[in-house]
């Protein structure tokens, strides 16, 4: 089969189209024939082995994992002897971030549990957008920031992969959303539902005199004193993403101003979820969620798919079509 491999840390050049042995299901496996991928931040991360910590986790001098790929969307191939979830034939997409990555690939194998079954209103590529910027929408808004409906809540970067599903689950949950975003993608923003819209370029969020009870990080550099500054007492701060200085604030100087104060400050590591992918499954097949696709590109153009990803300017999700 035709595989994407990586055997060093480095640009979106060192990406190679390659043929490599098609896998077989163990016991608990599934074999998907993958439709579509989508390109996430830890894609980037996988890639370039930054920040440095991360190499814990991928491996320190080389990726442990050879085949990248995150987000998927295929058709059960074939299943091991123990699998009790999913049958030859069905339709499924999951986030591969948690058991081994390999999803821009023709095949790939993994354990059931981070599948669920494709919602039929929406396509393979709409599918292969939703499962790790969904969930962590999903895990920012409620698990992390305990949204409520009748919330205030702010969304920076909200035009982005995460941050339009952010935009999209917030106001399925009840809550009145407010999106900042550059001037290119404020026509996005209000197709998604967004109730108010900031334009960073012309106008700092800050300035707006308005307090919200939950402030979700997605993108950019600005201090925690810009975000604690609008939150109201008791409000949430959750960075999802961003600059790493945002990131080590948070990290570092969080915790100190939620344990003094009423105003939390903290950070989301996403986790892979099977029953958080079944929520987000569940908001697309009632269509309160639509993925935003950007660009589409062939497997055999991943470096150029990167090249553009990591611009860092995408409007929603960029798919590989496989």
């Amino acid at each position: 089969m035709e595989a994407i491999v990586c055997n060093k840390y480095g640009s979106p050049d060192v990406l190679e189209l390659k043929e490599v042995e098609k896998p077989f299901p163990t016991e608990n496996q599934v074999l998907i024939k993958v439709h579509s991928a989508s390109l996430n931040f830890g894609n980037l991360v996988l890639l370039k082995g930054k920040p440095l910590l991360a190499r814990f986790a991928f491996g320190l001098m080389k990726p442990k994992y050879s085949i990248p790929g995150g987000d998927i969307a295929g058709t059960v191939e074939a299943v091991g002897k123990d699998v009790k979830l999913f049958k030859v034939g069905d339709e499924v997409f999951g986030d591969l971030s948690g058991c081994g990555w390999g999803g821009f690939a023709e095949y790939v194998t993994v354990p059931e549990y981070v599948l669920a079954l494709k919602p039929n209103n929406i396509s393979f590529e709409e599918a292969a957008a939703v499962p790790m910027a969904g969930v962590t929408a999903l895990q920012g808004l409620r698990d992390k920031g305990k949204i409520k409906s009748g919330h205030k809540v702010l969304i920076h970067g909200a035009s982005g992969g995460v941050g339009t599903f952010a935009v999209q689950i917030a106001k399925a949950l009840g809550a009145e959303v407010t999106g900042v975003c550059s001037t290119r993608n404020v026509e996005i923003l209000r197709s998604i539902g967004a109730d108010h819209i900031i334009d960073y370029s012309k106008e700092r969020f800050t300035r707006h005199k308005e307090y919200y009870d939950l402030v979700l990080g997605v993108n950019g550099s600005n201090s925690l004193s810009a975000y604690k500054q609008v939150l109201k007492p008791n409000g949430n701060f959750v960075h999802v993403g961003g600059a790493e200085s945002q990131l080590y604030q948070t990290l570092f100087i969080g915790p100190f101003i939620s344990m003094t104060g009423s105003k939390k400050i903290s950070s989301l590591l996403q986790r892979a979820n099977q029953k958080d992918l079944n929520d987000v499954k569940g908001l697309l097949e009632t269509s309160k969620v639509k993925p935003i696709i950007d660009k589409r590109f062939k497997l055999s153009e991943i470096a150029e798919a990167f090249k553009y990803f990591q611009e860092g300017h995408a409007q929603g999700k960029v798919v590989i079509t496989i």
